[in-house]
């Protein structure tokens, strides 16, 4: 694979240049990771420290060598909104608590079984696929944030979503140097600029809101919950998880290819489901949300080709120095979402695009109608919303949809259906 890193996971940049890619990310992050929290009832503040720390932990726990931000999981809302109402919020950390040691005894297992069995379970067929359906499974939301007001379409929404893609691809394809690494940030300050703009010029289509920026304070400590524990809340994020560690794989999977290093081998799958569960552990002890692996940040890396684990560390300080200075965090809250859209159509193609490379750079053969089963029926399944779901007593119901569901069948397909027409003779 041809590599055009600019920076590799070990390289640290001056500080000059270091601070502003670890801002990229940090506004690449951030909208998601403060969502969480807000649709569960648990405290953004808490979710920034948790969020930046347990990527620290992240970074340690895999020996520095893999560039992954870990910010608030979607996947664990349904069981926190659940749990919190019929225990009691407490409870339900304490259920994460649980799932994020769960991670680690799976990493435990792999380590003892060895990671020989993945190159039979993943080959590129299925590898390549499950990246295009995370990058396509974001699509949506993209464009949600891109074109639409609540529930209605607005053109002005678009008309800034497509200026900030404009800006950001300008400065990905025209740029050089520095100012090329920074082509996210360029795009997010030029689609901010424009909506200010925009807002002056025509009042009615004033976005940007600093009332929220003049009412916050300047300095705060996070507000912070300790878990507890019972057997069904511990149970049914064990359960989640199940989903949630098959997302895991994509990810990896992802950072994997951008990066052009094979993560499940160095530092291994155990150390990044450790690292994983270990900062969800981590998260539930201060009151925040499990966390997981970022999409937009591996988007971010695959646009700028930097892939420094320093960055990505900068970024996890800046985090948890955001969740105490509650300025700088309005700040950023006043961001328009269809500047996000804007730029997330440009991070989430990205990662779709990583599983085309991953699928073409290893010569998979289509007319080989094995190869095109399993790849048709992963794009259909978790791009279209496939659904695996299930009561588990009658206080849950158990969900393995998407990406998750995708994988495992992609997996199961590919163990099952033999790999030769003779051999389907045969059978």
């Amino acid at each position: 694979m041809k590599n055009t890193q600019i920076l590799g996971p070990a390289d640290r940049p001056p500080f000059v240049r270091w601070l502003p890619l670890s801002f990229q990310h940090v506004f690449a992050m951030f909208g998601a990771t403060i969502l969480v929290p807000l649709l569960t009832g648990l405290s953004p503040s808490t979710a920034l420290f948790t969020a930046g720390s347990g990527t620290l932990l992240y970074i340690l726990i895999t020996g520095a060598k893999v560039p992954a931000f870990l910010g608030s999981s979607f996947a664990f809302i349904p069981a926190l909104v659940g749990i919190g109402e019929a225990y009691g919020m407490p409870y339900a950390l304490g259920g994460a608590f649980c799932a994020g040691l769960f991670y680690t005894a799976v990493g435990a297992v792999i380590k003892i079984a060895g990671t020989a069995w993945l190159d039979r379970a993943l080959p590129p067929v299925v590898i390549g696929s499950v990246i295009i359906v995370i990058g396509l499974n974001l699509a949506p939301t993209a464009m949600q944030s891109a074109m639409y007001n609540g529930d209605t379409y607005s053109l002005v929404y678009f008309s800034i979503a497509l200026f900030t893609l404009a800006v950001a691809i300008v400065a990905t394809i025209f740029f050089k140097g520095f100012f090329n690494t920074l082509s996210i940030l360029i795009g997010l300050i030029g689609g901010y600029l424009f909506t200010l703009l925009m807002g002056m010029v025509f009042p009615a289509y004033r976005l940007i809101d600093f009332s929220i920026v003049a009412e916050a304070d300047w300095f705060g400590v996070p507000t912070f919950e300790v878990p507890k524990f019972s057997f069904v809340p511990v149970l049914t994020f064990i359960i989640v998880s199940l989903a949630t560690i098959c997302e895991h794989l994509g990810d990896t999977l992802v950072t994997s290819k951008v990066v052009g290093r094979d993560f499940y081998k160095d530092p291994g799958l155990h150390r990044t489901l450790a690292g994983d569960g270990l900062a969800t552990t981590w998260a539930s002890l201060w009151g925040g949300p499990p966390n997981t692996t970022y999409g937009e940040n591996i988007g971010v890396m695959a646009i700028t080709k930097v892939y420094s684990v320093w960055v990505i560390g900068g970024a996890a300080v800046i985090a948890v120095l955001l969740s105490f200075l509650h300025k700088f965090g309005a700040i950023i809250q006043t961001i328009p979402g269809p500047v996000m859209g804007g730029i997330s159509m440009l991070l989430y193609g990205l990662i779709a695009s990583s599983g085309l490379r991953t699928i073409v750079e290893s010569g998979v053969d289509y007319t080989d109608k094995r190869n095109l089963t399993i790849s048709s029926v992963i794009l259909v399944i978790g791009i279209g919303g496939g659904m695996l779901q299930f009561a588990v007593g009658k206080d849950f119901v158990f969900s393995l949809s998407g990406v998750a569901l995708a994988t495992v069948v992609g997996i199961a397909l590919n163990l099952i259906l033999p790999k030769t027409m003779d051999e389907a003779k045969e059978a």
